[in-house]
């Protein structure tokens, strides 16, 4: 009982400390158009600062092979959906492709899907936003350049000198 709610859990192995090669999906379910507009919105999420954005440390390829690999089909294609559907929110919004809008634009489009009375909007910005935090906090990069994570039981002496008291 205790394995399999510790499975439930616990991410893919893969999802821990990943790298762009790790998570590489063999075949994309989603179009080229729609990975580089996934990449612009993760960096919507998580910009560039004095640390990388989402779209540097290429948390867009994360959020696919999450949706990809531990999410059915229906979530599949309302991720699909959504991301078909985007640029003409942002048409509605700004007038604009998503990927053209500027940060103000973008991020007024986020807040207004993450407010939105259509639950297909909500949920797919919950979605996108969920991996995208996910994905960051558990990049290679993060783990080991800002949090310093250290595997589970940390360092193991096996042999040390023992002094008599």
């Amino acid at each position: 009982m205790a394995g399999a709610v510790g499975g439930l859990i616990s991410l893919p192995a893969w999802a821990n400390g990943w790298t762009a090669e790790s998570v590489r999906s063999v075949q994309p379910f989603i179009s080229a158009e729609q990975t580089e507009l996934l990449a612009e919105m993760v960096e919507t999420i998580i910009p560039a600062t004095d640390t990388p954005g989402a779209k540097a440390l290429n948390v867009h390829q994360f959020v696919q092979k999450m949706v990809a690999d531990c999410y059915d089909k229906s979530a599949q294609d309302r991720f699909k959906n959504g991301l078909e559907s985007l640029d003409s929110w942002a048409q509605k919004s700004f007038g604009k492709p998503f990927s053209q809008g500027d940060v103000a634009q973008r991020t007024g489009l986020m807040t207004q899907l993450s407010k939105s009375a259509d639950s297909a909007q909500k949920d797919f910005y919950g979605l996108v936003k969920g991996l995208t935090i996910r994905g960051y906090m558990t990049s290679e990069y993060v783990m080991t350049n800002l949090t310093h994570y250290q595997f589970i039981p940390g360092h193991y002496y096996g042999c040390v000198p023992v002094s008599k008291k």
